[in-house]
């Protein structure tokens, strides 16, 4: 944790080295307030010296107002900057995120992500705050209590040595037990979070199998335990008050039981006992302010070891300055690729080899799990090859920045996806500075400008998240139109006709044929009414390539694309 908050807080120097000299003279001004008032007790009051008491006084006054200003400054740098460290906390993280391929996001979850950006960051942010308060001060104040306390009567010092180690052992036994409590508390947070998306996502099919009371249990069983630790921990939390409050007033009991004592017996003073008894307030004090810091110290520990899991994982290198500037063509090879998902007991793909030159367009076809999908994530930089290489125009995709080429290659999903906004803003996601005239013609080859100009905003028609107010074939044609705006050189195509009809279907194919005549397209096509129009078909099967060449030529030579199509039409397979 601590070399995350060294470099967190490294740009706000400034801010804490002020923070950290207003606290120390918020604590020098602590410190001699007791000792100011002993001596007004003694040589002022008992004495009957008004004069004395009233330059005393004030002074007094004026020490606890320049506490008052301290602190206030002191609450307002803090929180600013612990608001900052936040801020670029979770830019750091959200950064990182959108820098992961399928691979990454898979390994920790979406669920885990979104708390790690939100929750765990908010965590360290709360920690920073209580830190900045207690910088500086908190120590000071805590040992220049002892020292004070010491110089007014060593005889009553000795009390100390009983209520400090106490205090000690107290603090020692909860944080030991708070650490890991804090470790499941985050986990129960992942585990809430993803069974709420889950159950979210796919509340038609929780409702189409009437399982919403499986849900609600399963739901209730997770949000139990984290209750429970929650529970838990802040008994131990609550524990911590009470304790420090025993202590201090059986110290207290006995500083006054002992001193009265040594008032009567002539060894201290009067003033000297009330200034012990003052520090002793203040020495408990900030020692209990000290542990409220340490008690959210293991919560903010855990969160800033899975903040830095996510920071740390491994990323694309940067590539070199100039090849932002270069000119794509658009030429994609895949060599010799091979990939295999963590955990998995089979590789996803197996030695495939893939090229597409532009102005060509290719179809992937295969049965359910011979790794199309997969195929089309290498190309698309969601997915690393675990060997294997993905070239574009000869270049090694793996030597470039996750940002480049920007705009070179436009993928339209399997699962169309719009974001919440405006129909314009969502075809213009991939080039902003694209016109309402190249917008419509985007639409219009992707057979969506009629139903858009239908709608009483056309453009400015507001979407909701995922484009829910919208059919799926809606959807899937805005997805197209999406990537046709961008003026991609590689167009990606996972089964883009899957929700269409076969008459939109085949104007849709008609129009992007004549659209990306210049343009590498790479198909994933189910159907193979959808593939066989392509210049070539590549057909897959368990991961490798059992196939590549035109319709006719797989018909006379691929016993796997034979099986596909008589899967289909009902033709007889010729052995």
């Amino acid at each position: 944790m601590g070399s995350l908050l060294r470099s967190a807080l490294r740009p706000h120097r400034g801010a804490v080295a002020l923070v950290a000299v207003l606290q120390i003279a918020q604590a020098l001004a602590a410190l001699l307030l007791p000792t100011i008032n002993a001596t007004l007790i003694d040589d002022g009051v008992l004495r009957g010296d008004t004069g004395l008491i009233l330059r005393l006084g004030g002074l007094m006054v004026a020490g606890t107002l320049a506490q008052v200003l301290c602190s206030a400054v002191v609450g307002v740098l803090a929180a600013r900057t612990a608001a900052a460290v936040g801020h670029e906390l979770r830019a750091d993280v959200y950064a990182k995120v959108q820098s992961f391929s399928s691979r990454e996001v898979g390994r920790f979850g979406l669920p885990s992500l979104i708390t790690r950006t939100v929750g765990d960051v908010q965590q360290v942010q709360t920690l920073v705050f209580m830190g900045l308060t207690g910088l500086a001060g908190t120590p000071m104040i805590f040992l220049g209590g002892v020292v004070m306390a010491l110089r007014q009567d060593l005889r009553l010092s000795t009390l100390l040595l009983v209520a400090l180690p106490a205090l000690s052992a107290v603090l020692w036994v909860i944080l030991h037990r708070l650490t890991p409590l804090a470790h499941a508390t985050q986990r129960g947070v992942d585990q809430v979070n993803r069974l709420m998306r889950e159950q979210i996502a796919g509340v038609r099919v929780v409702r189409a199998f009437a399982a919403e009371d499986r849900e609600r249990a399963g739901f209730a069983e997770a949000n139990g335990a984290l209750l429970g630790f929650a529970v838990r921990a802040a008994r131990l939390g609550t524990v911590m008050f009470p304790a420090g409050m025993l202590i201090g007033n059986l110290c207290g009991v006995a500083i006054i039981w002992y001193g009265g004592h040594l008032v009567d017996d002539g060894v201290t003073r009067v003033g000297s006992l009330v200034a012990f008894f003052n520090y002793l307030a203040v020495i408990l004090g900030s020692a209990l302010l000290a542990t409220f810091t340490v008690l959210a110290a293991p919560r903010a520990r855990v969160s800033a070891l899975r903040m830095r899991e996510v920071l740390e994982t491994g990323s694309r290198p940067d590539a070199p300055p100039a090849a932002s500037d270069r000119m794509w063509k658009g030429e994609v090879e895949v060599r010799d690729a091979h990939v295999r998902y963590p955990g998995a007991e089979e590789p996803v793909l197996r030695g495939v080899h893939l090229h597409v030159r532009p102005g060509e367009t290719v179809a992937v076809v295969g049965s359910t799990g011979s790794g199309k999908t997969t195929l089309l994530n290498l190309v698309a930089r969601l997915l690393d090859p675990t060997a294997g290489r993905v070239l574009l125009d000869g270049t090694d995709v793996a030597s470039l920045p996750a940002e480049e080429p920007a705009g070179v290659v436009a993928l339209v999903p399997q699962r169309p996806y719009l974001f919440s906004g405006t129909i314009a803003g969502n075809l213009r996601y991939g080039r902003p500075e694209a016109t309402d005239a190249e917008l419509w013609h985007a639409l219009e080859v992707a057979q969506a400008r009629d139903f858009v100009e239908a709608l009483p905003e056309g453009l400015e028609t507001p979407l909701g998240q995922g484009g829910a107010s919208l059919s799926g074939g809606q959807r899937q044609r805005l997805t197209v139109a999406r990537a046709l705006v961008a003026r991609p050189r590689v167009l990606l195509l996972d089964d883009p006709f899957s929700a269409l009809d076969p008459v939109t279907e085949r104007a849709l194919a008609d129009a992007l044929a004549r659209e990306t005549r210049d343009v590498a397209v790479v198909l994933v096509a189910q159907r193979i009414s959808s593939a066989r129009h392509a210049d070539r078909v590549v057909v897959l099967d368990e991961g490798r390539v059992a196939g590549s060449g035109t319709h006719e030529e797989l018909m006379a030579s691929c016993l796997a694309y034979r099986e596909i199509v008589f899967s289909q039409t009902g033709q007889e397979v010729a052995a």
